[in-house]
C-alpha cells in the first residue's frame, strides 16, 4: 500500500516479498518515487523477504540517496537480523517494531 502526502511517501509491506512479488512491487515503487524527498518503508505486516525483495529495497536506497532520505520501520526481529547481516542497517535507517 502506497500513501503519499506531498513529497513524503509511506509504503506498507505485507505478507511475503519474494521472487513472485518483488518485480511488480519494484515497478510500482519506481513509478511512485519521482519527487519524493522522504520514503518510509513500513514492514509491520511483512512476514518474509527474499533476496529479490532485498534487491528491490536496495534500488530504493540508491534512488533515495540521490533525492532524499529513506527509513525502514516496524521491522520484526528475524527480518531485522537479515537486514543487519546483508548490510541494510549501514546504508539506511532500519528500526525494529516498537514494543
Amino acid at each position: 500500500m502506497f500513501q503519499r502526502e506531498g513529497d513524503q511517501l509511506t509504503v506498507r509491506l505485507e505478507g511475503r516479498v519474494d521472487a513472485n512479488a518483488a518485480p511488480r512491487f519494484a515497478s510500482e515503487l519506481e513509478r511512485a518515487l519521482p519527487g519524493v524527498k522522504s520514503l518510509a518503508i513500513d514492514c509491520g505486516g511483512l512476514r518474509y523477504i527474499s533476496s529479490s525483495g532485498l534487491r528491490m529495497l536496495m534500488l530504493a536506497v540508491k534512488t533515495m540517496s540521490r533525492q532524499g532520505k529513506m527509513r525502514i520501520v516496524n521491522v520484526d526481529k528475524d527480518i531485522y537480523e537479515i537486514m543487519e547481516t546483508t548490510g541494510f542497517t549501514g546504508v539506511c535507517e532500519v528500526c525494529g517494531k516498537e514494543e
